[in-house]
């Protein structure tokens, strides 16, 4: 009876290390696939520059937006370097997030919880974020002013739904199976919602961040475009009043790369919030 217990753990022992190896070599293979994409990418856009398949006024070659993110580094552009305007777009998108995850979440998890709680915010959350952001920022200018205040509302607004349906959502797809069970061990309410309900809401909240993340983001390059004294947005349209599209695909470059960094955050946090994600 022994040596069959122990012959079925080793079984699963090594097909869980098999099923490891699987993944990590698919991983890997994913990898290399994206940054070949991105090298052929990138030839494609020397080639383009090199043959002039399109004015260098609408695309600067390479050398030339490198050169000029050392400019904008060193000299700055509107009123601003680089930095300064890359920390200022990193300052709103923070804030707003922030709103997001510590009302969305909380707010999120009652109305999965509760009716009531659903029934009386449901509906102007609903009807708020149809709306584009866009469409309600003079108004939010004209309550709030053209500051600060009003741009972080904004994105505060964009943030927050996507943040808030996500753990509702997390909380409604906890198996009812599990909770019975935890009911009948004598689980507590407080050990019901913190062993059971938020770990299982946790990979839709994940889902709902990367989503808040990408609609802060555009949002936030839309707002500074139109309001705005700093900024990447406040830099890219400042460039493109003066056709300097070189400067123009510096901030979009930079815009990527926070996108990409904020996607990659993103995964490394579920790895190690919600590790068995994918695997049960």
């Amino acid at each position: 009876m022994t040596l069959a217990a122990n012959s079925g753990t080793s079984f699963s022992s090594t097909a869980n290390r098999a099923t490891s190896r699987r993944r990590r070599s698919a991983s890997t293979s994913t990898l290399a696939i994206s940054l070949v994409t991105l090298a052929a990418l990138i030839a494609l856009w020397f080639l383009a520059a090199h043959f002039e398949w399109a004015s260098p006024l609408f695309l600067p070659s390479p050398a030339e937006v490198l050169t000029q993110f050392s400019a904008v580094w060193v000299d700055g552009y509107a009123n601003g370097t680089l930095l300064e305007h890359t920390l200022a777009s990193l300052g709103r998108i923070a804030a707003a997030l922030s709103v997001g995850v510590f009302l969305g979440i909380p707010l999120g998890l009652l109305m999965g919880l509760n009716r009531w709680v659903k029934g009386i915010f449901s509906v102007p959350i609903d009807l708020y974020w149809g709306l584009p952001p866009l469409a309600y920022l003079p108004l939010l200018i004209i309550w709030l002013g053209i500051g600060e205040t009003s741009k972080i509302v904004l994105l505060s607004l964009s943030t927050f739904a996507p943040i808030c349906f996500a753990a509702q959502a997390g909380v409604r797809s906890v198996p009812v199976e599990r909770i019975n069970a935890a009911l009948s061990l004598g689980a507590s309410r407080l050990q019901l919602f913190t062993s059971i309900i938020l770990p299982s809401a946790l990979p839709e909240i994940m889902t709902g961040l990367k989503i808040a993340i990408g609609a802060g983001l555009s949002t936030l390059v839309a707002a500074e475009l139109i309001a705005a004294q700093s900024g990447l947005g406040y830099m890219i349209m400042s460039a493109a009043n003066f056709l300097a599209t070189d400067v123009v695909f510096v901030g979009l470059i930079v815009i990527a790369v926070l996108a990409f960094a904020f996607t990659s955050g993103m995964r490394w946090l579920e790895h190690r919030l919600i590790p068995w994600k994918g695997k049960i």
